[in-house]
């Protein structure tokens, strides 16, 4: 096999990853013992969070973001949108007193034109796309049009069907009604589309039928998309390409979508099956590293995914179930409810969690190794065949794996796959190095496992 590790070393010097995408936070306020606006900042600036998205225009939250390079997404209330859609002198003023009184000083990155406004129980989806076209024509008037964006987050309970993946689609009374009209707008102002995505709904609804790994980006035999071919590992890209399917029957896959809202909580009530802090830190931390270390979904695979996190803090006079008031990362002391890297300097610094990894592998607070017995290092297929190839080389090289049972006519050459033989190497440097979990990570094309890779008959090495 040839060796190029200074292709690793070149490729490792230019970036983490070819095509990463960025992570946000919701910064929800429904709660009265949050710290103040200046503080927030503070602390947002602290963990390296360069993106938030609210659920208005506070003026103090605004005027404590500026001159922050912070990027912000507001919002038009729901109850604002028939105002809006009825007048654009309405929404001339709007932009007046919410957007060009603080942009650019504050960097408003787009306005969310209401929250979920299908499943708003006072039917005003009739009036969402008049009045985008309403906000976008006032920013147009200020000549703010090519600098902010106008998009509206939806539910992932838009789509009729979602399983498999390739099935994708919007519910028939939305099709006509406004979802062809929005996209097509998002096409003229070449916008995106917001969409909240959860998975802990799904499972928790249908534990019988889906896999707790599967779920949180952990070790798992993937489901095969019989409508496409292709296969994932995790629901979370499973739900995204579901709703790029349902845009593409459309005729509207140009889209880019930014997923404005997801995550999963930290404590519920006794029927919300998966609700913990360890299952909140797995599916958050492993979230990340996915989208900070590059690569798309296997729809989308040379697009980035851009998500903000579900939510900042712990927000205790939200209503409803438990799960509702524990989504934060942070209790409002601003202390952690769990511990997990936010950025692509703290993936680079701190133990990983796991990554299509076991959840008992890796504390998802101390990041030290489990107790409970022998884990392997094995191949992230996620990362793509590029990476996983200069991991390969660069573990056959300069890692110091033996690689010879992974040559033509050795014992571990079949099956002949890429994702078998980086396997192999990779788990002998990290069997070689004492199964440190920094020694497992090929700048993100490998992670750990509590159980024996499988492939062919070949034996993996322990230490």
């Amino acid at each position: 096999m040839p060796i190029f590790s200074f292709l690793y070393l070149f490729l490792s010097a230019i970036s983490l990853a070819d095509a990463a995408g960025w992570v946000g936070v919701n910064y929800g306020r429904l709660a009265d013992d949050l710290p103040a606006p200046a503080k927030v900042v503070e602390l947002l600036k602290d963990q390296g969070i360069r993106g938030v998205k609210i659920f208005d225009t506070d003026p103090t939250v605004l005027t404590a973001l500026a001159k922050t390079g912070i990027s912000v997404i507001v919002c038009v209330p729901n109850q604002l949108l028939s105002s809006a859609a009825a007048s654009q002198s309405f929404t001339d003023q709007w932009v007046q007193a919410n957007i060009t009184k603080f942009h650019p000083t504050t960097k408003i990155e787009a306005i969310a034109v209401g929250n979920e406004v299908f499943v708003d129980p006072t039917n005003i989806t009739k009036f969402l796309v008049p009045a985008m076209k309403n906000i976008y024509a006032s920013l147009q008037k200020y000549k703010l049009g090519d600098s902010i964006k106008v998009s509206s987050p939806i539910a992932f309970s838009a789509l009729a069907s979602s399983y498999p993946t390739s099935s994708g689609s919007f519910k028939q009374d939305l099709v006509d009604s406004v979802m062809k009209p929005m996209l097509e707008f998002f096409r003229q102002t070449k916008s995106y589309l917001m969409v909240n995505i959860y998975p802990f709904f799904a499972y928790s609804a249908n534990s019988d039928k889906i896999s707790l790994n599967y779920t949180l980006f952990q070790d798992n035999p993937g489901v095969l998309d019989s409508g496409s071919g292709l296969k994932y590992f995790s629901l979370f890209e499973a739900q995204v390409d579901a709703v790029y399917a349902a845009m593409k029957a459309l005729k509207y896959d140009d889209i880019q979508l930014v997923i404005t809202e997801t995550g999963w909580p930290s404590k519920g009530d006794d029927g919300e099956l998966g609700a913990s802090v360890e299952n909140a830190a797995s599916y958050n931390g492993n979230l990340v590293r996915r989208v900070l270390t590059g690569g798309g979904t296997p729809m989308k695979p040379k697009d980035p995914i851009n998500v903000y996190l579900f939510a900042l803090f712990n927000e205790y006079q939200k209503p409803g179930p438990t799960s509702e008031r524990n989504y934060g990362l942070f209790y409002p002391n601003e202390q952690r409810v769990y511990n997990i890297p936010l950025t692509i300097n703290q993936l680079k610094t701190r133990p990983k969690t796991s990554v299509n990894g076991s959840n008992d592998q890796m504390s998802p607070t101390t990041g030290k190794p489990s107790s409970q017995g022998q884990t392997w290092c094995v191949a992230n297929a996620n990362a793509g065949g590029d990476k996983l190839q200069v991991g390969l080389e660069y573990a056959c090289g300069d890692g110091g794996a033996d690689c010879s049972p992974i040559q033509p006519g050795s014992t571990c050459y079949y099956p002949n796959l890429l994702e078998a033989h980086a396997s192999y190497a990779f788990n002998s440097v990290y069997q070689n190095n004492g199964r440190a979990a920094k020694s497992c990570d090929f700048d993100g094309a490998a992670y750990v496992v509590d159980q024996p890779p499988q492939y062919g008959q070949c034996d993996y090495p322990t230490s």
